[in-house]
Parts: C-alpha cells; sequence; structure tokens
C-alpha cells in the first residue's frame, strides 16, 4: 500500500510540475507593442539630402518619417541617459525613433534591446535593424539603427546623432551584432 501512494504522489507531483512548467513560459512580459505602420514619401528635399549622404538614388529613401526623424534631431548632442534635443544616448535614440517612426514600444536600455533582436548575418541587415557594438570591452555598451547601403544612424559620444558608415575602421572593429526587432 505503501508503494502504491508513494506511486501516486510521485506521479501527480511530475504532473504539477511540468504543467507548471508550460504555464510558466507563457507569462513572460512583452517587451515590444507595435501597430502597424504605413510607408510615408518623403520630401524632395529630404530624398535628396539622405541619398546624396548615403551613396543611393533618391528613390531608395522610401520611409519618409524614418528620414525625418532623422533630419530632426541629427546633430543634438550626446548625454547619457538623455531623452531629448538637448542631449540623448543611444539607446535612447533608439527608444524615441522606434517610438516615433514605427509606433512600436521597445525597451530602453542598450542591454533589454539586445534581448529584442532576431539575430542576421551583416549582409541581411534591412532598414530598421538594430546594431551593437562591444567599446571599452563591454558587451553591448552601443546601438544604432541600420538604413541601407551600409549606413547606420546613432547617438555618437563625440559628435552626437548621427549617421556613419557601418564598416567605418574605427568602430567597424568593435561591431558585435545586428537584428531586426522581433
Amino acid at each position: 500500500m505503501d508503494k502504491f501512494l508513494f506511486s501516486i504522489r510521485y506521479t501527480f507531483y511530475s504532473i504539477l510540475l511540468i504543467s507548471l512548467s508550460f504555464t510558466s513560459c507563457k507569462s513572460k512580459k512583452q517587451l515590444v507593442k507595435s501597430h502597424k505602420v504605413e510607408l510615408e514619401k518623403p520630401s524632395n528635399k529630404i530624398a535628396a539630402k539622405y541619398a546624396e549622404e548615403m551613396e543611393v538614388s533618391k528613390g531608395a529613401i522610401k520611409n519618409g518619417r524614418l528620414y525625418e526623424f532623422i533630419d530632426d534631431w541629427e546633430g543634438a548632442k550626446y548625454a547619457y541617459g538623455g531623452l531629448d534635443k538637448r542631449g540623448v544616448d543611444c539607446s535612447g535614440l533608439v527608444y524615441l525613433l522606434y517610438q516615433d517612426v514605427y509606433q512600436k514600444q521597445i525597451p530602453r536600455s542598450t542591454s533589454q534591446q539586445v534581448e529584442i533582436i532576431k539575430r542576421k548575418f551583416e549582409n541581411q541587415l534591412k532598414e530598421g535593424d538594430l546594431v551593437f557594438f562591444d567599446f571599452d570591452g563591454k558587451q553591448f555598451s552601443h546601438v544604432g539603427v541600420y538604413l541601407q547601403n551600409g549606413y547606420y544612424v546613432h547617438a555618437s559620444t563625440r559628435r552626437g546623432v548621427m549617421i556613419e558608415k557601418l564598416k567605418n575602421p574605427y568602430t567597424y572593429k568593435y561591431f558585435s551584432r545586428g537584428g531586426s526587432v522581433q
């Protein structure tokens, strides 16, 4: 009888533990909230400016909201923890860009932003993908948003919000990974 009760108890607790593990997987907090966004055509002035800067045709500049956002923020100073045009840090810029351009709520910090991407090879990066760097021996210490033709926008500690070539000799050696926001 004791063996029988032990067997029933063991089976019951095993089933309970297994069912709890399945339900706990579903309770993960959603890190990205989004709405579908339609592309808006950029103005001719914006398309011409960024086509020249990124060495593409004017027709390649399709996301007006993105390039208007960049135009509005370009040159803003870097400030650690900043979230306005008086000063913004890299993850803050990405956070605000995703809010304004894509109507997506993403985490504020670089360490959390890297957790929400689906990793891609560099040659698979598309406009809006996030790119991460490991500066000063710190993993994922910098983030930017990939644009096209090897360019990305970011908040540089020295030069503020700017567009830069991903393969810039100084920064490329610190490039860690890139991917799309899930």
